[in-house]
């Protein structure tokens, strides 16, 4: 069993995968980045071929056929030079920002954007050279040759494919006019890359999945690690027994707060004490405001004599309130009846103690009671 779980055969955690991310390690492809830029440059020569072509066959023209002022004077030929290279840039804007936000966007496609200053970081175990020399042998550098071999043989079987297909069109585009030469070039260089594109798209649909499986392997975990995790985030045993000790002594003593503003509290008389409150102008019924048994049951009939509040001695009631109402709950309707016996017991003997008078009898409250606590 031991050895089992410490086999790497579990899926990482979420807390894993954010930490890995934390870190710098997301899934990443080179090959869908490759394929991405080179489908929408090729997109790019398709659309723009022409009027980029036309922009720089003008630009050409004329950088080709200075003044004799300007061939003659080194700072006219300067300023002339300047302005055709901002001519070319703006007509190529369109090209290379696109690909620039194809080369941006790409990555982010899979494993999403990431920015990790601890990626930042410099890592000096990178530079072992028996480290090196292990990770290009492993079995990923076998997988990465095996990838480059496959990216070499498929962009050079398509390349040789294209340059066969479009070889009469080369070949005549050096008898063409140098306005529809550079037009026609752009666009049989947009086929090339469309191809090409394809090729690496293909090699890009299966390395995709390697590298989202590769990122998975690389962060599974063992059952040991997972439980290590779990004590972490929900804390250990005995810390979260401590926890809720005191959370229970702290409701305890908000409970034992509310017992001096009880009418009553009804005792068995010894193993359960519940305390009793009411108030015809705000409750429904009335309410348990605490209970307990044993020891608790015993501090909340001291709290209840040394504050005064009457107890009263109802073995059966005492048992179904303790066992049926919550704290903070209300009396339930098959208690209405012996509780509103005890409360009219209480105020009247509250009222007969402050006239003088005789003290009424205690209500005789029915043993069949218990029964409503099963």
């Amino acid at each position: 069993m031991a050895e089992n779980d410490q086999e790497r055969n579990e899926k990482p955690t979420g807390k894993r995968l954010e930490k890995a991310r934390e870190e710098g390690q997301v899934p990443r492809s080179p090959e869908l980045s490759a394929a991405a830029v080179l489908l929408v440059t090729a997109g790019s020569l398709h659309f723009f071929g022409g009027s980029l072509g036309a922009s720089l066959y003008d630009i050409m023209r004329t950088g080709l056929s200075p003044s004799s002022a300007a061939a003659l004077d080194p700072g006219i030929a300067l300023s002339t030079a300047s302005a055709q290279m901002l001519r070319a840039l703006i007509a190529c804007a369109p090209l290379l920002g696109l690909t620039m936000i194809a080369a941006l966007v790409a990555p982010l496609a899979l494993g999403g954007w990431n920015f990790s200053p601890a990626a930042l970081a410099p890592n000096f175990t990178k530079l072992d050279p028996i480290a090196g020399f292990g990770r290009f042998f492993s079995a990923r550098g076998a997988v990465e040759l095996v990838k480059a071999f496959a990216k070499f043989l498929v962009v050079g079987v398509i390349a040789v494919a294209v340059l066969r297909k479009q070889s009469a069109q080369l070949l005549a585009l050096g008898a063409a006019p140098l306005h529809a030469g550079i037009a026609q070039a752009a666009s049989l260089s947009s086929d090339a890359l469309l191809a090409v594109s394809a090729g690496l798209a293909l090699i890009a649909a299966v390395d995709v999945p390697w590298q989202l499986w590769q990122h998975s392997k690389k962060l599974s975990m063992t059952r040991e690690e997972i439980r290590e995790e779990m004590k972490e985030s929900e804390g250990a045993p005995e810390v979260k027994s401590r926890i809720r000790r005191t959370q229970r002594e702290m409701a305890r003593r908000r409970m034992m707060q509310e017992v001096p503003k009880a009418d009553v509290v009804v005792v068995n008389p010894t193993h359960f004490a519940v305390a009793l409150r009411y108030d015809e102008s705000r409750m429904r019924a009335p309410l348990v405001v605490a209970k307990g048994m044993d020891l608790i049951a015993a501090r909340i009939r001291e709290v209840a004599t040394a504050h005064a509040v009457p107890i009263f001695e109802a073995p059966p009631l005492a048992r179904a309130l303790h066992h049926n109402v919550e704290i903070g709950g209300e009396v339930p309707a098959t208690l209405y009846v012996a509780v509103a016996q005890v409360l009219t017991y209480i105020y009247q003997l509250k009222a007969a103690r402050t006239s003088g008078a005789r003290p009424p009898e205690p209500p005789a409250i029915d043993p069949a009671i218990d029964a409503a606590r099963h």
